[in-house]
């Protein structure tokens, strides 16, 4: 990092990682990106947004601290006008605060937070702006959500103190960037396709597709009479069947879910009973009964193979 000093005091370029909604991140690109163009151009500084179909978005603003702070201006009062717009439409009467959720590198999060508080505290009073730290990193990262929340002037100043601290104690070691998982959307299996639901639509899915063709061990699903082309074989049903599984003891936990959470989603979407046999003594495996159409069968199967495989590749929710 090379430092010049300018009239502003330190003027270094710098990177501000912030954490969004798709609600807030829609606000920020605005009509075919004319509000971030201009956020671009007015401020100096590099925005850039994550891509990808997710919850929540990356919107990274990199360049000198005055160009970052203009950018950070922008935004706030953007977000300012937001809520003045929404609640022209609602009986509420006290504004709700701006809120901006940074992340930051957690070995920087010491310094932010400071002895027994003090620093954070410091910036809370001075500015304004109510400030937290999460206690817990995000997820498959080293970074924590820091959240800041007041008027558009005093989160200005907030991030004008918080950039100072990011200055002074640069990050230890090797961060782990936070990036955000993409929406697991509703998957639909029928005639050997599959199909994911977006908003009204069932959009044919290739790549699950070929995942599904092999859970059914190839065999594409027999004709079954005149149903309804798209999706065949949802009114005829064939014979149920029964097919049975060995898990190991130490897995079956991830399949079950907190409460029986995980199972009951794989039940409802793949249509088949699952029973799970109680531990056997001396046995370091459950057996699971799959009852249902081969078509039930063979979801429940690829739903809980990807529960599996998301534990074992510690890929968490999926």
């Amino acid at each position: 990092m090379e430092s010049k000093v300018s009239e502003g005091g330190l003027n270094v370029t710098l990177t501000i990682r912030l954490l969004m909604h798709g609600k807030e991140v829609g606000s920020i690109i605005g009509k075919k990106g004319e509000t971030v163009k201009k956020m671009r151009e007015e401020s100096g500084a590099r925005i850039n947004i994550s891509e990808g179909n997710c919850p929540e978005r990356i919107v990274t603003i990199t360049g000198p601290t005055d160009a970052i702070f203009k950018a950070f201006a922008m935004i706030a009062y953007k977000f300012e006008e937001d809520i003045i717009n929404c609640m022209s439409n609602s009986p509420a009467t006290s504004k709700p605060p701006v809120t901006l959720r940074l992340v930051v590198p957690a070995s920087q999060c010491g310094s932010l937070i400071g002895k027994g508080g003090s620093k954070i505290k410091e910036i809370r009073e001075s500015t304004g702006a109510q400030v937290q730290v999460a206690g817990d990193m995000l997820p498959n990262s080293t970074e924590r959500a820091v959240t800041i929340s007041g008027t558009p002037d005093a989160i200005i100043q907030c991030v004008k103190q918080i950039c100072v601290v990011m200055l002074e104690s640069p990050p230890k070691g090797a961060t782990i960037p936070y990036r955000p998982k993409p929406a697991s959307t509703p998957v639909i299996f029928a005639g050997g396709q599959a199909y994911t639901i977006q908003g009204q639509y069932a959009i044919p899915h290739p790549d699950l597709t070929k995942l599904h063709q092999l859970a059914m061990q190839q065999t594409p699903f027999p004709p079954l009479g005149q149903t309804n082309p798209a999706f065949p074989g949802l009114d005829a049903s064939p014979p149920a069947s029964t097919h049975e599984l060995t898990i190991p003891n130490d897995l079956i936990g991830c399949i079950i879910g907190r409460q029986g959470t995980k199972i009951n989603e794989i039940r409802q979407m793949s249509g088949a009973q699952i029973k799970i046999a109680n531990a056997t003594e001396g046995s370091s495996e459950r057996q699971i009964t799959i009852t249902g159409t081969p078509a039930n069968i063979s979801l429940a199967q690829y739903l809980i193979n990807a529960r599996l495989t998301s534990e074992v590749t510690g890929m968490g929710a999926l």
